[in-house]
């Protein structure tokens, strides 16, 4: 039987749930909010990805006799009550969440999780955790896909991701970002993503010689045929024999597809190897690359005058290897006192990590005139959008003296009801649709804001209210904890 993944948690959630329910404060009403405090790879924006797989894991969240009975056995010798509570546990509360393939930024909610205490923690592990990698290889993907601008993308990470699941997944969070396909049969199956495979060198190694090797790979699939030619040597054995290949296909009627590259110096082979086909008039065979590729090296490689027509990415990208880890974070904003909701805040010694106060919605702000996004805009969700008179102040949160006054304007709400009342009231799109989403996000944004290096800062502004409740809980805390010298 399929494990479920009630305890895809840290034991501190479990901790905290039974302590609330000894204290009878499990029912407490809370709500917490996941962002990230900082963008990933230095771009000027992250891509939303991970919302299908938290769906599922909500639409899922039992706790099994097998993980009970695993429970029972933890040294906190949890009371036999406490563990019925949670055979009988579905998820209860309200998600609401930005939409995957939505271009975010750092510090605006991008998940908001309401219900009881009892609910809220538990599922906090598992939201970060599907969050926080999704959302980084997209975003890593979609960095690539602007450096590679209309070539063609192949996701060939899987041999190097962290385990099954976050190839498959991986393979997923680079096609929403505009890869074109994924060598991971798996993710094809499961997401409908298109598959592409060329053959390995051990394949080249198992013939005679190169050209057999080549010509009996072009007769089993005349119609998918791509030589890897680098096993021996590109330019004085591959590539002449790929072209040989290429030329007993046209006899048949065939066009062979490309070559592919994956070792040596590859704008200076790439470059030899486009000469030799076109004198050998196969204009029309492409040039497929690999070998640790990532943004930086397609940007080089195309600054070299490259002859490379599509890029197969793996290692670096499935791995996010430049920035392993997004760092999203989970933080209750917002609990109940005495049957009313009241805002809470985490004060920090470290400036960047003390939390904006309250149950927040997020706008994008769109000029009507260039329909492009000016800002995005960060309330309460009592506070009427646009504002009355339909001018909108934008300032800091870090500078307030920054500001900005916005007439003309759209404000599409961001956060997207998903569960209500432990119901899923959202309707997953086919990732065909999360896809051309995506496409649509870019196009609202100027290219400052989406370039590789020293992309402009995008606005992310609180509104006043919001701003003004963080700075008073400050003030208050400071007040009530923070002793001046010799005050005893």
């Amino acid at each position: 039987m399929k494990a479920g993944l009630a305890l895809h948690t840290d034991k501190y959630q479990i901790n905290m749930m039974y302590a609330h329910w000894m204290n009878g404060s499990h029912q407490t009403k809370a709500v917490f909010e996941a962002y990230f405090r900082k963008l990933p790879f230095g771009n000027g924006y992250a891509v939303f990805a991970g919302l299908e797989r938290i769906v599922n894991y909500i639409n899922d969240l039992r706790f099994s006799e097998e993980d009970i009975a695993y429970l029972a056995k933890q040294e906190e010798a949890y009371d036999a009550a406490f563990l019925e509570e949670l055979r009988t546990f579905t998820f209860q509360g309200s998600i609401h969440a930005m939409k995957e393939g939505a271009l975010v930024f750092a510090n605006e909610p991008l998940i908001r999780v309401e219900g009881r205490i009892f609910e809220t923690q538990l599922v906090e592990t598992a939201i970060l955790n599907f969050m926080n990698f999704q959302t980084l290889i997209a975003t890593k993907a979609s960095r690539i896909r602007q450096v590679a601008s209309n070539d063609i993308l192949l996701e060939f990470g899987t041999r190097r991701a962290q385990e099954a699941d976050a190839a498959v997944w991986g393979a997923r969070a680079a096609y929403i970002s505009g890869f074109h396909a994924t060598s991971n049969m798996l993710a094809g199956e499961q997401f409908g993503i298109p598959t592409k495979g060329t053959h390995a060198h051990s394949w080249v190694q198992t013939f005679r010689n190169e050209q057999e090797a080549f010509d009996i790979f072009a007769k089993v699939m005349p119609d998918q045929v791509t030589l890897l030619v680098d096993t021996y040597d590109t330019l004085a054995s591959g590539v002449p024999n790929a072209i040989r290949t290429a030329k007993n296909l046209e006899a048949q009627g065939k066009k062979m597809n490309a070559i592919r590259l994956d070792s040596g110096d590859l704008a200076y082979l790439s470059i030899q190897a486009r000469k030799m086909l076109d004198e050998a008039g196969l204009s029309y065979v492409k040039i497929v690359a690999s070998n640790d590729l990532d943004e930086n090296t397609i940007l080089d490689l195309k600054a070299q005058g490259a002859k490379i027509d599509t890029w197969g990415v793996g290692t670096q990208l499935i791995t996010a290897a430049d920035q392993p880890a997004l760092g999203g974070v989970y933080k209750l904003v917002e609990r109940q006192v005495d049957g009313e909701m009241k805002p809470t805040i985490k004060i920090s010694a470290n400036p960047e990590k003390v939390s904006t106060p309250g149950k927040k919605e997020v706008y994008r702000i769109i000029s009507k005139g260039s329909g492009k996004a000016i800002a995005d805009y960060i309330c309460f969700p009592e506070e009427s959008m646009p504002p009355e008179g339909g001018k909108l102040k934008l300032f800091n949160p870090l500078h307030p003296y920054m500001r900005k006054n916005v007439r003309d304007f759209d404000a599409i709400k961001m956060l997207t009801p998903i569960f209500v009342d432990g119901k899923q009231v959202y309707d997953l799109p086919e990732l065909q649709d999360i896809r051309e989403y995506h496409n649509e996000q870019l196009g609202q944004f100027w290219p400052e804001y989406l370039r590789k290096l020293n992309p402009e800062i995008y606005r992310i502004n609180l509104s006043e209210q919001v701003w003004d409740m963080k700075q008073r809980l400050v003030a208050e805390y400071m007040e009530e904890h923070v002793q001046e010298p010799g005050e005893d």
